[in-house]
């Protein structure tokens, strides 16, 4: 394993060092800047000119981004130019909070997922196929947005059983009960699309490792369909499940973003929401660079988990 990772790691860092650069030059193109949003559409070139000065932005641009970089790996983040307060700290407060969301989703996507392709493959029903590929499908296809809308109409609306949007008022970790309340509605809207796909490159797994011979053969002396999916299917199965959802998990985190906004989660993606639109681009830069590095992250642990449970994937590059 250990070779494993140190082959892993350093493509891992390269990915996050092109992404770095790639971020903070995509940034340098949108027209306008900080200056503008700083100074006002009134502003002559004199005070744009005196304030690109001091915010650095006259400078080279390796020379900037040398500096940006620095900074980063340092964790010395700096000041908002817009939303105001240390960068550090309005990160650890909405990456907390769009952490918990997507902590919250992939459970319930894990707990969907898992049920519907369960049903489907340890009792093949036509009927219950039927009804499980339905669900599968509209959970894939609706928007997130219609999803969203629809949860907060029926539940918080109309039978007013859960919070129709917001941060519980004490904090996340006052009142558990309470926070789950609230959390409830986001986490299913942005779970639901992941927990589809799961069941559906679950469920194709289970059913080529069911059509294996030692299925067959587990089957024919006497044992259970339901053990043999359970006990020796399912084992099987999962390291290809495992290294599609970790990308799954990284789309959650796009779609974190849009259940932030329809909620009114007080998470990364409001923050990026305010801080595209005015122009803070120390901001942005950090938010989007967390973001790429949350989801390489998350591929990295899924291809350990998958090289954990699948020795030949380890021991490939060894021959």
């Amino acid at each position: 394993m250990t070779g494993y990772l140190l082959r892993r790691i350093p493509t891992a860092v390269v990915v996050l060092f092109a992404a770095s650069l790639l971020i903070f030059s995509v940034l340098r193109l949108i027209p306008g800047g900080p200056e503008v949003a700083l100074a006002g559409p009134d502003a002559g070139p004199e005070a744009l000119a005196a304030i690109r000065h001091d915010l650095g932005l006259d400078r080279g641009f390796f020379v900037q981004y040398f500096s940006w970089l620095g900074s980063v790996l340092t964790f010395d983040l700096g000041t908002s130019y817009q939303v105001g307060g240390s960068i550090g700290d309005l990160v650890t407060f909405g990456l907390r909070n769009t952490l918990i969301l997507t902590a919250a989703g992939v459970a319930f996507a894990i707990v969907f997922g898992l049920a519907l392709s369960l049903a489907a493959t340890i009792r093949p029903n036509r009927v219950l196929d039927a009804v499980l590929t339905g669900v599968n499908a509209v959970a894939i296809a609706l928007p997130t947005f219609v999803v969203g809308t629809l949860l907060i109409v029926g539940f918080g609306i109309s039978w007013r059983l859960l919070p129709a949007g917001g941060a519980p008022p004490a904090g996340l970790t006052d009142d558990l009960w309470i926070s789950a309340q609230y959390l409830l509605l986001p986490a299913v809207t942005l779970g639901l699309p992941a927990g589809a796909m799961l069941a559906r490159f679950l469920t194709e797994a289970l059913r080529t490792e069911l059509e294996q011979p030692y299925v067959i053969t587990a089957i024919a002396t006497g044992a259970s369909r339901r053990d043999v999916v359970l006990k020796h299917a399912l084992r099987n199965a999962l390291p290809s499940t495992i290294t599609a959802f970790g990308l799954i998990i990284g789309t959650l985190l796009g779609g974190a973003v849009l259940v932030e906004a329809i909620y009114g989660w007080p998470g990364l993606g409001l923050l990026t929401e305010e801080g595209i639109s005015s122009r803070d681009y120390p901001l942005v830069q950090v938010l989007i660079l967390i973001s790429v590095a949350v989801f390489v992250l998350i591929q990295l642990i899924a291809d350990i988990v998958h090289a954990w449970l699948d020795p030949r994937i380890r021991l490939a590059g060894n021959r």
